[in-house]
């Protein structure tokens, strides 16, 4: 398998909730209890299928399944399903398909459809719709993605694990609430670090082949997404050798600006490490006149975790970000159902950086990542 030597995808989408009547009380640091806590005892455990249901809450919650491409070819795709109920009174699905073209060749593809008839198998591992099915296979190793719900993007797709999947601590959930025994609120991530992709993407202009590299991720907000996390800061890392995932929220004020970082390493077969003592910081910005919010232009992300036998693991990804690949206007691009969990959106600009590197300068070597101490 050839992968770029890295592609990160750093995404800044800040405090969607800054806006009239939709902030909370300042309840302060006390009232998230993050999977760091869970992460002290057990650093990650190995995905069970079980662990890969889908929980489609009967509140207000956002739910996801998301597989990122690395075509060999130079492709770099996304496909998404997001799975949302509002106020227990409304669920709606939508497909995401986004593509960037190799040297910005081509505009970026975008498409998000709604979904009609969505449901799940019984026993809540595998996701369809009209003209969609997302489908684990039986030993729970692969994924099968179809969907044929827009003509300017038809996938065809199987991401299978090549390595084990991960949760952070002992179920990957940080639950939000002032009685840590009743949670009002969770934030839940599971990762398979490390796939292999097969298929393709069918768009307008013809078919692009995305045999190549893969993470998938699926995601629980279990609560009003802007009142769960005010900045993200993701990263996804794949070579020849090893892959590495971060994923990194910070809430809103009300809950104490708490950053919770979760992530891991993982190479063919093996997770090496996993935790949430890592970090992402932007190392340097510049004021995006657009927008003023303060764009990422170098980054630094750093894993450090235990590994399962106890060896003392740090890598380290940093440097100049390329030029952008992205720039969303979230409240442009979001499905409306998302809007409406948000609420009355006067005055807020949230947005989505997003960049890949394939010769970033770091430390993420086999040498560096088994650092023992």
């Amino acid at each position: 398998m050839t992968y770029p030597p890295l592609t990160i995808i750093l995404i800044d989408t800040h405090r969607v909730a800054n806006v009239a009547g939709t902030q909370e009380p300042i309840y302060g640091p006390s009232a998230i209890q993050s999977v760091d806590k869970q992460a002290e005892a057990t650093p990650f455990t190995e995905l069970r299928p079980q662990d890969l249901k889908w929980t489609a809450m009967d509140s207000t919650s956002v739910e996801t399944q998301t597989f990122y491409l690395i075509a060999d070819n130079g492709h770099v795709g996304m496909v998404q399903v997001i799975y949302s109920n509002v106020a227990g009174i409304r669920t709606t699905c939508q497909f995401n398909t986004k593509v960037f073209y190799p040297d910005k060749k081509k505009p970026n593809l975008w498409t998000s459809d709604a979904l009609d008839s969505c449901g799940f198998d019984e026993r809540m591992l595998s996701f369809y719709a009209d003209g969609c099915a997302v489908t684990l296979s039986e030993d729970a190793t692969s994924y099968s993605v179809k969907s044929a719900v827009n003509e300017s993007s038809v996938v065809n797709l199987t991401v299978s694990r090549i390595a084990p999947g991960f949760q952070v601590g002992s179920n990957g959930t940080s639950y939000f609430g002032t009685d840590p025994h009743h949670p009002w609120g969770s934030m839940r991530h599971c990762f398979w670090p490390r796939c292999h992709v097969e298929g393709s993407i069918i768009t307008r202009d013809g078919e692009l082949d995305f045999k190549g590299g893969g993470l998938f991720i699926h995601a629980l907000q279990g609560m009003k997404p802007h009142h769960a996390a005010a900045k993200w800061n993701f990263a996804n890392f794949q070579s020849p050798t090893y892959s590495a995932v971060m994923m990194e929220f910070t809430t809103p004020p009300s809950y104490g600006s708490t950053v919770v970082n979760v992530g891991g390493i993982a190479t063919d077969g093996k997770v090496i490490c996993a935790g949430a003592a890592n970090s992402a910081q932007h190392t340097e910005t510049k004021i995006d006149p657009d927008t003023e919010w303060p764009e990422p232009i170098a980054a630094s992300f750093i894993w450090h975790a235990k590994s399962v036998d106890g060896k003392t693991v740090k890598a380290e990804v940093a440097g100049a970000l390329d030029p952008r690949l992205d720039k969303i206007d979230v409240m442009e691009k979001v499905p409306g159902f998302v809007k409406t969990l948000v609420g009355g959106v006067v005055g807020t600009k949230p947005y989505i950086y997003q960049a890949s590197h394939q010769t970033l300068h770091g430390r993420y070597s086999a040498k560096v990542v088994l650092l023992t101490n």
